[in-house]
This record gives C-alpha cells, structure tokens and sequence, in this order.
C-alpha cells in the first residue's frame, strides 16, 4: 500500500537523494537542469509515493518552460526506488500528475526521454520543438493535456519567464 502526495520542502533531499540513486552522476549537467536552475518548480505536480513505512518509493517533478513563447510543463525527473521498480509506480505518478495538471488547466508538457516507455501516456516526438544541445531530437517528446495544444507550437525550448510554478 502506497500514499500518494505533493512534495513539501520537508521531502525535498530525500527526492534529491532517490535521483540521485537511480540516475548517472552528473545528471544535473544534462540540458533540462539549465531549463530549471532558478525557476521554481510546479509545486502542486510534484509528488512523492510513500510505503506504509513512510519510506519513499517513487517521486516525479514538473517545472513550467517555454517553447515559442507558449507556456509548457517540462516533466522530470521521475523515478521509481530500484527496489520498487516494475510495480508500476511511475506510471501511476505520471498518469496522476498529468490528470491534476489537466485539472489545473496547462495544456501542453513535454519531455526529454525513451518513446517506447513515455508513448503508453500519450507522449509523442515533437517536431519542431528544440531543446538546448545537447539533447537527442528523437527524444524530445510532448504530450497535448487540451486537444490541438502543440499545433503550431515550436522553436527552442527556454525558461520559464512567468511565475507559473511555485517552489517547494
């Protein structure tokens, strides 16, 4: 049994410690971390899954951006404790977060990641959308949260330059 959450400042290292864990060192030198540095995340799309233990078991991040001047969600990280991997908790983070976020009225996220895995959540490679280098364009993918959200979108991929997010 599992708790689903937002993340609270108090959660925070120990999130930062799971990606950490499950990802290569120097992640936060890949091209998605410039897109973050200084700009708060949406706090109300970050969450964490805890066990009956309150020990955590998965977490997922979101973090507003810009693609031609059109506000975006930049999904990520998210990750799964590898001892909990294959239990389907990244998914169910993904399909919540992006149901609240529907919710929440965004219209468009996007991603940096594997087609095969991000394709089961409606995610597809975005043509003409353009994240900094050096980033692999196949692995540019978006997802429309409000029909027809992408038509016509693209251009590079910036920061936030709203207050669209609030921090943890």
């Amino acid at each position: 049994m599992y708790k689903l959450e937002v993340e609270t400042e108090a959660d925070w290292w120990e999130v930062e410690a799971l990606y950490d864990l499950c990802f290569a060192p120097g992640r936060t030198a890949l091209s998605s971390y410039r897109l973050r540095d200084g700009v708060p995340t949406v706090a109300a799309l970050c969450l964490v899954l805890r066990d009956e233990d309150a020990t955590l078991a998965a977490a997922i991040r979101y973090w507003p951006a810009e693609v031609g001047g059109e506000d975006v969600l930049l999904l990520g990280p998210v990750a799964v404790h590898p001892t909990r991997q294959g239990e389907g908790l990244g998914g169910l983070l993904i399909n919540e977060s992006i149901a609240e976020a529907r919710r929440l009225g965004w219209e468009r996220a996007m991603l940096v990641g594997d087609a095969p895995y991000y394709s089961r959540f409606g995610f597809a490679k975005l043509e003409g959308v353009e994240m900094p280098p050096p980033t692999n364009p196949d692995r540019v993918l978006g997802l429309a949260l409000k029909k027809g959200a992408w038509d016509g979108v693209g251009g590079l991929v910036t920061k936030a330059t709203g207050v669209a997010g609030n921090s943890n």
